[in-house]
C-alpha cells in the first residue's frame, strides 16, 4: 500500500563558515613577507525547492534530520577554502513551512518556488584580509561562524481547482477516474482511499485539476476518523463538489443529511465558507439511486445548490458537470488579481538606529549587548589570541558599545553579557581597556616589519 506523508517535522543544520588562516609569507631572504591567510569558506545553505514532481513528504519522515556541509578552512599564500555546498531539498507543490509555534514562514506554490530553510554561516576572514595601514601583520585571524540550526514543520496542502468531498464510498474515487485520467484503488468498502488523489481535467478552453479528499465522517474536525489529516487538502481549492450516494444501503442515513453533516464539518474547520458549493447525486444507474435523486433534488436547489445527477460507472452526467466546473474556474480565475512585477522594497534604518541595544538583566546583575554586529564578532573571536581579543575590543569601541554602557550605569569591574541567552559570552567591563597585544605597542602591529630608520 501506497505511504502518504503530508505533515513532518524537519530538524535542518546549514554548514558552519570555515576559519580564516593566520600565515606569514615566507621565502629565502624574505622571512617576514607578509600576512597571507586566506579567507575561510562559506557554510552551505539548507534549501526548500518545489519539484512537481513529488507528491509526498515521506523522505523526510523517515529521515529528518539534514545537513549541509561545512566550508573549507583558509590556507596560506592567500588561498581561500572551499564554500560548503547547498543541500536542495524537493518538496511537494503547494508546501506550507512553520515554525514549532505555529506560524506560517513560507508557502511554496509552484514548480521551483525556493525557500532558504537555514543559512550558511560566513567564513572567516584570514589575516591578510585584515591587514592594513595601522595593523600590517595580524597575528590572528577570525573563526567562521555557525549555520542556523532550525526546527520546522512541513505541511502539504494540495494545489487543486476542484475539490470532492463526501462520505467514504460516495463514489468519489471513481468519479475521479471518470472525469480524468487519474487511476485511484477503489473498492465498496469505508475507506479505501487514504490519499488525496489528483486528476487533470480539460473541458474545453479549460484545463483544471480535481482532488478527491478521503472520507470525511462526523467528528473529523475534531481528529475522529481520516478527515482532521487530509480537510487542509481542500483549502486551496476554488470549488467544493459534495458527492453524495443516492444509493447508500445504510438505513440510518440519507443524501441530504450526509450533506449537512459534512457541511458542519468543514464550518468547524473554518476558511471554507466562499467557496462556491456544487452537489452530485451520484448512482443513479441504480434504480432506486435515480428514484432518491429525483426525490431530494428540489429540496436542494431550494437549498442555493447546483445539482448534477451522474453515474460515474455508465459514465452518464459527466460532460455537463465537468463544463459547469469549468466555467466556475475561469470565472475563480480572472476574478484573482494579477500578479504583480517583482518589486524590491528598500527599509532604510533609522537615523538613531545604533545596530545594537544594551540593557540591564536584574535577575542576573549584568548589562546585556544585543545586535547583528556585535553577536556575529563575538561568535568569530578566537578568545584564545589575545590580539584577536583586542580587535574585538577596538570593534565593539567604534560601534559604540563602551559608549553606551556607560550611559547605561555600568562601571568598572560589572558583568556584560554579549549575544543570546542560551549562547553568550560574560566578561568584566573595564572602560577603555586595551585588551591583548600589548606587548607588541598598538593592536595588530608587528615592530619586525617596520622600515628601519635611517
Amino acid at each position: 500500500m501506497t505511504t502518504f506523508v503530508d505533515r513532518v517535522e524537519l530538524h535542518v543544520a546549514a554548514g558552519n563558515g570555515g576559519h580564516g588562516c593566520a600565515s606569514v609569507h615566507r621565502e629565502k631572504f624574505k622571512p617576514l613577507g607578509g600576512p597571507d591567510g586566506g579567507n575561510g569558506g562559506r557554510g552551505g545553505d539548507v534549501i526548500l525547492v518545489v519539484d512537481q514532481s513529488v507528491t509526498t513528504l515521506l523522505e523526510y519522515h523517515h529521515s529528518p534530520h539534514r545537513k549541509a556541509t561545512n566550508g573549507k578552512p583558509g590556507e596560506g599564500g592567500n588561498r581561500a577554502g572551499k564554500d560548503g555546498q547547498d543541500l536542495v531539498l524537493t518538496v511537494p507543490d503547494g508546501t506550507v513551512i512553520l515554525d514549532k509555534q505555529g506560524n506560517v514562514l513560507a508557502d511554496l506554490v509552484g514548480h521551483g518556488t525556493t525557500y532558504i530553510a537555514a543559512q550558511g554561516g560566513r567564513g572567516g576572514l584570514g589575516n591578510a584580509a585584515l591587514s592594513s595601514a595601522r595593523r600590517k601583520a595580524p597575528g590572528f585571524a577570525l573563526l567562521g561562524e555557525p549555520g542556523d540550526l532550525q526546527d520546522i514543520v512541513l505541511e502539504l496542502k494540495t494545489v487543486a481547482d476542484v475539490a470532492l468531498v463526501g462520505y467514504p464510498s460516495a463514489g468519489k474515487s471513481s468519479l475521479i477516474s471518470v472525469l480524468s485520467a487519474a487511476k485511484p484503488k477503489i473498492a465498496d468498502y469505508p475507506f479505501t482511499t487514504l490519499v488525496p488523489n489528483l486528476g487533470v481535467v480539460t473541458a474545453g478552453s479549460t484545463v483544471y485539476t480535481i482532488a478527491d479528499v478521503p472520507g470525511l465522517i462526523p467528528g473529523a474536525s475534531q481528529g475522529r476518523g481520516l478527515g482532521l489529516e487530509f480537510l487542509r487538502h481542500v483549502e486551496r481549492c476554488s470549488v467544493l463538489v459534495h458527492v453524495l450516494d443516492t444509493a447508500t444501503l445504510e438505513s440510518d442515513r440519507d443524501p441530504v443529511t450526509d450533506l449537512d453533516v459534512i457541511e458542519e464539518e468543514l464550518k468547524q474547520y473554518g476558511g471554507l465558507d466562499d467557496r462556491p458549493r456544487i452537489v452530485v447525486l451520484n448512482k443513479i444507474d441504480i434504480p432506486d439511486g435515480q428514484d432518491l435523486a429525483d426525490m431530494i433534488r428540489p429540496d436542494l436547489e431550494e437549498r442555493g445548490y447546483r445539482v448534477f445527477e451522474v453515474s460515474a460507472v455508465a459514465r452518464t452526467g459527466l460532460k455537463e458537470l465537468s463544463f459547469a466546473l469549468a466555467d466556475i474556474i475561469a470565472q475563480a480565475r480572472a476574478a484573482k488579481p494579477k500578479e504583480e512585477a517583482t518589486r524590491i522594497v528598500i527599509r532604510p534604518k533609522a537615523v538613531d538606529d545604533a545596530g545594537f541595544t544594551v540593557t540591564y538583566d536584574e535577575n542576573e546583575d549584568v548589562y546585556r549587548v544585543r545586535g547583528e554586529k556585535p553577536e556575529r564578532w563575538v561568535r568569530q573571536t578566537d578568545f584564545n589570541n589575545d590580539e584577536a581579543v583586542g580587535y574585538l575590543a577596538d570593534r565593539l569601541n567604534r560601534l559604540g558599545v563602551e559608549d553606551a554602557l556607560m550611559k547605561a550605569g555600568a562601571r568598572a569591574g560589572d558583568g556584560v553579557s554579549i549575544g543570546s541567552d542560551e549562547n553568550s559570552v560574560v566578561f568584566d567591563w573595564e572602560p577603555s581597556m586595551v585588551a591583548g597585544a600589548e606587548m607588541l605597542g598598538r593592536r595588530g602591529e608587528d615592530h619586525r616589519l617596520e622600515a628601519p630608520r635611517p
